[in-house]
Order: C-alpha cells, then sequence, then structure tokens
C-alpha cells in the first residue's frame, strides 16, 4: 500500500504542475476546445508518466564470486522498522477520503438516474429525451437526456434546449464521469479539484458557443443565463446552468477570439513530459563476474615474464638444449582435435554465461531452494560449500561437483539445487557458444542458539582455485611462490591467496 501511496504522491505533483501550465498558458484563450482536450489529457497522462520507468544499463565487471547465505529452513529478509502512521494511519486515510470522494460521486448519479426515472419522457426528432419533473431545478442535461422543471418545459425556450444540446453532443457528461472517478484516487490534491471546476466551466463555454452559432441573440441569452442561474437545485454530477461560473461565461462570450499562433505555448508541455520522464528514469547495474586470466605459455631462449596488461601476462620457458633430442607429441587425428576441443571447457570467455534474470535472480533461485539439511542441522555443521559446474551450449548444467566440501549432507544438498537450476544463457566466444566452467559458493549458516559450530575465519585459495586447509600441508615450502591476505569486505571473511611454482607446463 505504500508503494502505491507512493505514486499517487508522484501523480499528484504532475497533476499540479500540468494544471499550473494551463492557467499560466491557456485559462485565458478562447481555445475552448482545446483547453479541454488539454485538462483531459494531462489528468490521464499523471497517472500514466510515474509508470513509465527509462531504464539505463550499466555494465560493472567484478572478479569476486556472490555468496548466498542460507539460513536453517531459508533465507532470512530483515526488513526495516516503519512508523506507525506511515504504513498504517496513512494508507487509513486515505483509503476514507477516497471511499467519500466516490461515494458521493455515486450518490450524485444514482439521484440523477432516480430523477430521470420518475420524470415525464418526451423523446424528440435528434434522440434526446426531455425529461419534466415537477421538482423546482434549473435545466441540466445528463447523457442524452434534458431535465427541465415543467415550468421551463412550458416556456419552450429554444435557447435553454440549445445550450443544453451542446452539452449532449460534445459528450461532456463522460468527461465529467472520469474527472470525478479520477478525483476520488486524488481527493487530497487541491490542483485535482481545480481542474475539475475549470473542466465545468470550460464545457459551459462550449455550450453557450453552440448556442450563439445558432443565431440567438446574445444579450438576450446572457439575461435568459442570470435569470436560471438563480434557481434552486442542482446534481454534482450533471451539466447546468450555475451562477458560479456565470460571471466567466459572460466575460468569454464578450472576449476577442484568440488568434492561432497562440496554440504554439502547447509546445512548453514537451520540456514538462521530458522532465518528468527524466527524473523518473532510473540506472540498473549489471554485474558480469569474471575469473582471473589463465597464463599463456610461450617457449622462448629465457625464462622471462612479459606484461601485458593489468591482468595478462605471457610466460617464456627455456627450450630443451640443442644436443637434447626432443620429444615430438604425437599429432592426433582432425576429428579427434575437434572432440577433444568441443569438450574442454574455459575458465573465462568474451561473454560470460548467466543465468535467466541475471545475478540478483540466482540468489534469489538458490536462496529460495537451499534447505539446510536435518542431519547437518542436528551436528551443528555450518560453513561454506563452493560448488563447480559446466554451462552446456545449450545452457544446461553437467559436470557438476564440490570444489571445496564442508559436510556430505551439505555437499549433496548444494549439488541437488544445482542440478534443478534451470538452462542458463550459454558463454560466449567469437560469436559462438561454448562451454564455461562457473563457480558458486553458498554459505550455510544456523541461527541463534543452534550455532554449534564455529564460523569460518577465512578463504583459502590456491593457484587461482578454491582450496581446503589440508592442503597446504602437501605443497613443499620450496614451491610456495608468493603469500598475501586480502580483507574481506560487506561482512564476507578474509581470503588467503597462495601461489606455487607448480604447473609450468
Amino acid at each position: 500500500m505504500l508503494e502505491f501511496l507512493i505514486y499517487d504522491a508522484k501523480v499528484a505533483v504532475l497533476i499540479a504542475v500540468f494544471y499550473m501550465f494551463y492557467r499560466l498558458m491557456l485559462s485565458k484563450e478562447t481555445f475552448h476546445r482545446v483547453n479541454r482536450i488539454v485538462l483531459l489529457v494531462t489528468s490521464v497522462v499523471s497517472f500514466i508518466l510515474p509508470l513509465c520507468v527509462i531504464t539505463m544499463h550499466k555494465t560493472v565487471t567484478v572478479t569476486a564470486v556472490p555468496t548466498v547465505n542460507v539460513g536453517e529452513m531459508q533465507a532470512m529478509v530483515v526488513e526495516e522498522s516503519q512508523p506507525l502512521w506511515l504504513h498504517t494511519l496513512l494508507p487509513t486515510l486515505f483509503i476514507i477520503g477516497m471511499v467519500l470522494t466516490l461515494g458521493y460521486t455515486l450518490l450524485s448519479v444514482w439521484r440523477v438516474v432516480v430523477l430521470i426515472r420518475n420524470s415525464e419522457h418526451h423523446p424528440q426528432e435528434d434522440g434526446i429525451v426531455v425529461c419534466v419533473t415537477d421538482r423546482q431545478v434549473s435545466p441540466f442535461s445528463w447523457m442524452h437526456y434534458i431535465v427541465m422543471n415543467r415550468e421551463d418545459y412550458a416556456e419552450h425556450n429554444e435557447a435553454v434546449l440549445a445550450h443544453e444540446r451542446g452539452h449532449i453532443s460534445l459528450r461532456h457528461s463522460w468527461d465529467v464521469l472520469l474527472v470525478d472517478t479520477l478525483t476520488a484516487l486524488q481527493w487530497f490534491n487541491p490542483a485535482m479539484w481545480m481542474l475539475r471546476q475549470d473542466l465545468r466551466a470550460i464545457h459551459e463555454y462550449e455550450a453557450d458557443g453552440a448556442v450563439l452559432s445558432q443565431g440567438f441573440n446574445a444579450r438576450q441569452y446572457q439575461y435568459l443565463l442570470i435569470t436560471k442561474a438563480a434557481s434552486i437545485g442542482g446534481y454534482s454530477i450533471a451539466n447546468g446552468i450555475s451562477h458560479s461560473t456565470l460571471k466567466n461565461r459572460i466575460h468569454m462570450m464578450l472576449h476577442k477570439k484568440s488568434q492561432g499562433s497562440h496554440l504554439l505555448k502547447l509546445l512548453a508541455l514537451l520540456p514538462i513530459v521530458g522532465i518528468a520522464l527524466a527524473i523518473n528514469a532510473e540506472t540498473v547495474t549489471n554485474v558480469v563476474y569474471q575469473q582471473p586470466q589463465k597464463k599463456i605459455i610461450k617457449k622462448g631462449k629465457k625464462n622471462a615474464t612479459v606484461k601485458m596488461g593489468p591482468v595478462n601476462e605471457i610466460v617464456v620457458v627455456e627450450q630443451a638444449p640443442a644436443d637434447q633430442k626432443e620429444v615430438k607429441p604425437v599429432e592426433m587425428p582432425n576429428a579427434m582435435k575437434v572432440e577433444k576441443a568441443e569438450k574442454e571447457a574455459f575458465d573465462v570467455v568474451e561473454q560470460m554465461p548467466q543465468f535467466p534474470g541475471g545475478p540478483s535472480a540466482l540468489m534469489q533461485f538458490l536462496s529460495q531452494n537451499v534447505k539446510y539439511p536435518v542431519e547437518a542441522h542436528k551436528a551443528g555443521v555450518q560453513g561454506r560449500v563452493i560448488a563447480t559446474f559446466v554451462v552446456e551450449k545449450d545452457g544446461s548444467i553437467t559436470e557438476a561437483c564440490i570444489a571445496r566440501s564442508i559436510h556430505p549432507s551439505l555437499d549433496a544438498e548444494a549439488l541437488r539445487v544445482i542440478g534443478s537450476m534451470p538452462n542458463w544463457m550459454p558463454g560466449m566466444q567469437n560469436g559462438e557458444p561454448v562451454r564455461v566452467k562457473y563457480t558458486v559458493p553458498i554459505t550455510f549458516k544456523l541461527q541463534g542458539n543452534d550455532v554449534k559450530a564455529k564460523e569460518e575465519k577465512y578463504i583459502l585459495e590456491i593457484d587461482g582455485k578454491m582450496a581446503d586447509d589440508t592442503e597446504i600441508g602437501s605443497i613443499p615450502p620450496g614451491d610456495i611462490q608468493s603469500m598475501h591476505i586480502e580483507k574481506g569486505e560487506n561482512g564476507q571473511p578474509k581470503k588467503i591467496i597462495i601461489t606455487t611454482k607448480k604447473n609450468k607446463d
């Protein structure tokens, strides 16, 4: 409900801006048809523009891999507490105002329908029905009905009938229904009520113009308006003669016709719409997770390292001496080469594979589908399971395995969820789909008093791959080339990165 109130507040601002434009630019002009369209269109557009969100995409490439925290049975989402008036009192007040405003409109419609039903009907040749009532009401029109009291019908004043026929032919009743319905959603907005009042005044200007266009004397017609406006009774939903706009109507009849060049003022609406769309625009950041580049090995005369930018590097390995015989590899047939190349999976490609909906959708899928195994829960086991799999050319998931194990039940749960994932968008290399390896860490964490195991303090990475603590002991001390520690961010544990001298072939 709070989201709807925010949307309705944006609508209120737009209505106020559009109405201010009308008052400053067009209210004094005699373009009654244009002014009517402007008020109707801007009132409707004000409800549409907040829904038109221009999305701009921004791609950010990072080398870190996202982590999913899984609770005891499901991921926990903590929402910030909101004040009572914001999520309870404010929506209640809005609904009460909307119901009262809409109820008043419906009550007015019901009263008009009952009055028409209980009146004498006198069908006319043009399809209009004149309804005669014994009540003391000023003449008004509703849809294709003209309602007047018996005294006015006996006078058979053609100017009054021409005025109400003008309302009917221009379909003013539909305008009133539309704006009154929108007013129920904007009952708190003074600009909406003023727009509603000005629209009804334009209706009267148009109906007066229809009378004068038939050759009626302007002064006699103005005197008739003054006489009828003093009559009692009226219905808010109907078009009738009212003394509230009488002065403006007489002034508009005497006003000089506006020049056509004044319509250029409508161009001022374009920047207003453009600014509204710009303010409502949003930027979506697409995160592309990239693994570190592999080394490219090339033969040369000396051992050396050639730097190729901040990431890539070429390692030159010393060739065998001339007096030693170099063992040449057995050449494989072309068919076997193609088959082997097709089975190989890339670590990094130009366009990495992506879960349908992006990384956020992947995190949501894992959070909703991973269940904490009962066995691990009873044993108080928690920690991070690192799973790897291959995204095939058709997007299917194969070769899922555990790169870092915590507990058999946690490993099995991670593999189960990975196997249930839908097809991904495959990775692309040189415009062709290829097989790509992908790594997803999943953190199993018990909540509250259920925590029995120690939370992991760090992540171990050996030669670019996630490793277990036991693997450190299997590395000869002389083979360790470098070791450094990266501090964890956003609550993540620190990372110990070890680089060895092996795998030079």
